[in-house]
């Protein structure tokens, strides 16, 4: 008895250490937030959020600020912005900002399983 109850109690001193390595599911990107732990560097401006409105100009929020179509943000102007993309022009070009950047949509396609319908009606 007096083994299990040192058992659980040692057992209950290295549960909070062990939570302690867990990442936060709820964080957000890294580089995004300048308190994350391990933020990578960014180089550039953010996309932190899109608002379309029915009646209106679209607004995008760079960096912190807002700026709507047509606006400047720096040196570039917003010439385009859609629920996930804010376009940006200027002196070096276009960039392309991402509302969920180093997130890359790959085109899946399920295997047929032989003897299925096919769908196509004879």
């Amino acid at each position: 008895m007096n083994r299990l109850v040192v058992l659980l109690t040692s057992l209950l001193a290295v549960l909070p250490v062990l939570a302690e390595t867990l990442s936060d599911p709820t964080r957000p990107p890294p580089g995004l937030s300048a308190d994350t732990p391990d933020a990578e560097a960014v180089t550039g401006p953010v996309l932190q959020s899109v608002m379309i409105p029915k009646q209106g100009k679209p607004i995008a929020l760079i960096g912190g600020q807002q700026v709507g179509l047509g606006q400047r943000y720096g040196e570039r102007r917003l010439i385009r912005l859609t629920e996930w993309e804010a376009v940006l022009a200027g002196p070096a070009g276009i960039e392309r900002l991402w509302l969920t950047p180093g997130i890359e949509k790959t085109k899946v396609t399920a295997p047929v399983a032989k003897g299925a319908p096919s769908g196509n009606k004879p």
